[in-house]
């Protein structure tokens, strides 16, 4: 198989073997539903999530905090505690894991999350290091944010805009491919900062709209970018969904490098966004809230019966949101690397 997310179909086969036998897990697994939630008895619930970091290299500890403290978030949760697991390659050494350490620890700090415990391993076979986050979080009961909560008729909301984390993975872990394609070095540096401004965190944004309007649900675009949270929202909260693809705001790096590397934005691995989904009587309230902590939003389009399917309107209409196999992040690191090829051409013809 292709890298990246399973297909949602052999997924959803895979989960339909889960049987619930708890009562207190209120949220379990499925498509769209990126955190458990369980009942402890108490007036907070627990939020529980974990996610590796496989595309990365570079600040990897630092990636692996935010991407579960996100979806933590997007259950209108604090994120709390967190444990790591670290697997290092046999070619690792000990700067390695303690600049891994220090970037955990770092991020941890950033979000007053708690590093709780792990596990760290040297692992034969591996070619880099692998983060595996767990974190913990809570809400109270009423405060509760359902993954599968969005309501036909609903306004959907999206941040910050696209790709901030692809496009800085791909700045970061293939500048030379980049470059060789006729991307500039302003570019390139103006991407790899997208890893800090705008940033991949979410928390904040998710816990001010939900201080300021009833959200029914929220889902942050990660692996497989915003066409792939779609299709994951739509099928959690069965309904249809229609965006106005000219209001999708992609930002100038991720415009030049996808154009350069035939890469689609929608597909692009894209932490940092969220989309919310509010009642249109809330749309401005959740708007408002968002600007006063400094994260632009806009209206991108709307919930819909599930019949509507999920579609994107242009000015030559309506038309299906593209499906992705695999991220467009994979498929740029996975093709053949052809910088040492068209470099070694160059040479032979200034000879």
């Amino acid at each position: 198989m292709d890298a990246g997310k399973l297909p949602n179909e052999l997924l959803a086969s895979l989960l339909s073997r889960v049987q619930p036998r708890d009562p207190r897990v209120i949220i379990g697994p499925g498509i769209g539903r990126d955190a458990a939630v369980i009942d402890t008895g108490g007036p907070k619930l627990l939020v529980a999530k974990t996610d590796p970091v496989t595309f990365a290299s570079d600040l990897i500890g630092w990636y692996a905090v935010h991407v579960n403290a996100n979806d933590i978030a997007c259950t209108g949760a604090t994120p709390a505690w967190l444990l790591a697991t670290l697997l290092l390659p046999e070619s690792a050494d000990a700067g390695i894991a303690a600049s891994i350490f220090d970037q955990l620890i770092a991020a941890c700090d950033e979000l007053a999350v708690e590093l709780i415990g792990g596990h760290t391993e040297v692992t034969i076979g591996l070619t880099r290091p692998i983060v595996v986050g767990a974190m913990l979080g809570e809400v109270d009961q009423e405060r509760l944010v359902r993954p599968d909560g969005g309501r036909p008729g609903d306004a959907l909301l999206l941040t910050q805009g696209l790709a901030i984390e692809g496009t800085s993975v791909l700045a970061r872990e293939a500048p030379d491919r980049l470059r060789l394609l006729g991307v500039s070095d302003n570019t390139i540096d103006a991407a790899g900062s997208y890893l800090s401004d705008p940033g991949i965190s979410v928390v904040r944004a998710a816990l001010a709209v939900c201080e300021a309007a009833p959200v029914h649900c929220m889902h942050d675009p990660t692996e497989g970018g915003l066409a792939t949270a779609l299709y994951e929202l739509a099928e959690a909260s069965r309904v249809g969904i229609v965006i106005d693809i000219d209001r999708v705001s992609v930002l100038p790096a991720t415009k030049e490098i996808c154009k350069a590397a035939s890469l689609d934005p929608l597909g692009l691995l894209a932490s940092g966004a969220l989309l919310i989904a509010v009642a249109e009587d809330d749309l401005a309230n959740a708007i408002s809230a968002l600007a006063t902590v400094g994260v632009p939003a806009t209206r991108i389009g709307s919930l819909a019966p599930s019949e509507r399917g999920v579609i994107m309107m242009d000015k030559r209409g309506p038309a299906p949101i593209p499906r992705f196999s695999r991220d467009e992040v994979a498929r740029f690191l996975t093709q053949p690397d052809q910088t040492k090829e068209h470099r070694g051409r160059a040479e032979t013809e200034n000879h």
